[in-house]
């Protein structure tokens, strides 16, 4: 006797959509099969896409930089993950430039999530660790952590890590077998100073900061035989110089990130009186880079949505310097995504960060025997986009026409979300 069966709909399998029955028991998927089987309890999605639960690799709830707080604790964030039909996300642990500060990065930050309500883990965070790297790779290695983010820029504030220590972290990653993520911008080239305007940003932090730094750093992996991921990815310009010089690593030991607010805007926004709501680092770019992005999108290979939000108030001000960066939307990533890649979206959100992050198979596809993570959608009619259930006060996606809505996430077996609203979540760390 299962404990779930979800009847009628259409379910994601090996990239196609197929007419069959799913059944979940214990907290995992325990049959799919044409026939209808015993159940305690049936969902009836007929008309609907059932898809493997959303995978979001890249967050910051209750991030606190420079005495600001983001908007979304792990509470509220996660539920508004769990709206989107996120019901795995990976946010990050507080910098740190000595090994022995790692243990105590990831116990303030497993404290701080224990109200989530979608699983989650944690990418360990450098900051100008020099003489430190070996070190740790191994407490990482002890602690089960098996991802670290890297800076190349903020030098002002500590959080640069250089090249030296790049490459050494990269040669450790094929050692200790994990991964490097890079928040990647040349930072001698990037031009943040005091009082500049909003219509300032995309000049202070350019394409050519994003773009050279990228190819350098793919340079290193391929010299080093390293791993990096490449986050928020912010123009089609840098893909496409990614591919041309270094297409024998991009999608196998270099991997692009980018976010929904990339394919959705340009830099047009930073000209509106509300130019201020959309800021961000990397900014938005030019239209011809958000063509150029989608065009190359099949080399993206994984959306996340860099979820920081700032309520309004915060974020209304004349000067860059003075304005928390940025944006929230990780409600609704997955609706803007499917709305301009179709079903391409579906893959980058669940079965690909699975894969790149090591969570597949239990996540990130739909099989016997894989956790019962579970989004299921209507993609029967046209929505609109109002509000959303963040802590923040607004959302740059309203009014945006999409094609799909989420009707209920299940997390472990268990609705978080049952058609359109919120039941419950206990939510579990995957470390």
């Amino acid at each position: 006797m299962h404990d779930l069966g979800i009847i009628g709909g259409q379910l994601y399998i090996e990239s196609e959509f197929q007419r069959k029955n799913l059944f979940v028991k214990n907290g995992a998927i325990s049959g799919i099969s044409d026939g209808v089987e015993g159940c305690l309890e049936y969902y009836d999605a007929s008309g609907k896409k059932i898809i493997p639960g959303l995978i979001d690799p890249h967050v910051h709830f209750a991030l606190n930089v420079s005495g600001r707080t983001s908007a979304d604790n792990f509470f509220s964030g996660s539920v508004s993950a769990a709206f989107g039909g996120v019901t795995t996300f990976i946010d990050f642990l507080d910098p740190v430039s000595k090994a022995l500060d790692l243990p105590g990065a990831l116990k303030r930050r497993k404290s701080a999530a224990k109200d989530s309500v979608v699983n989650y883990l944690f990418h360990a965070t450098a900051a100008n660790p020099k003489g430190e790297t070996e070190k740790i790779a191994m407490e990482m290695k002890n602690l089960g952590l098996h991802t670290i983010k890297i800076f190349t820029t903020y030098e002002e504030s500590g959080r640069r890590t250089y090249d030296t220590e790049i490459k050494e972290f990269l040669e450790l990653s094929k050692k200790y077998g994990f991964m490097v993520l890079a928040h990647v911008e040349n930072d001698d080239i990037v031009g943040m100073h005091p009082k500049q305007l909003v219509s300032n940003l995309p000049e202070a932090r350019s394409e050519e900061a994003e773009i050279t730094e990228a190819l350098k750093l793919a340079a290193m992996v391929r010299e080093t035989g390293g791993e990096l991921y490449m986050v928020h990815t912010s123009s089609g310009r840098t893909v496409r110089e990614l591919i041309k010089c270094f297409s024998g690593i991009v999608g196998n030991r270099f991997h692009i990130e980018s976010c929904p607010h990339y394919f959705s805007f340009d830099d047009s926004k930073y000209e509106n009186e509300d130019g201020y709501l959309y800021t961000m680092i990397p900014p938005l770019r030019d239209s011809r880079a958000v063509r150029l992005l989608k065009k190359y999108s099949n080399f993206v290979e994984s959306i996340g949505t860099d979820h920081c939000p700032y309520m309004e108030n915060e974020k209304a001000r004349q000067w860059l310097d003075e304005i928390p960066m940025g944006i929230g939307s990780i409600e609704h990533s997955f609706v803007v995504m499917h709305s301009i890649l179709g079903n391409k979206a579906i893959d980058k959100m669940s079965r690909c960060p699975a894969e790149i992050f090591g969570l597949y198979p239990w996540k990130g596809l739909l099989a016997v025997g894989s956790d019962a993570d579970i989004t299921i959608y209507d993609d029967n009619e046209n929505y609109r986009i109002h509000g959303n259930h963040s802590a923040c006060d607004y959302t740059v996606y309203e009014g945006f026409d999409v094609k799909v809505k989420i009707e209920s996430t299940i997390c472990g077996g268990e609705f978080v979300i049952r058609k359109g609203e919120f039941k419950r979540g206990n939510g579990k760390c995957l470390l």
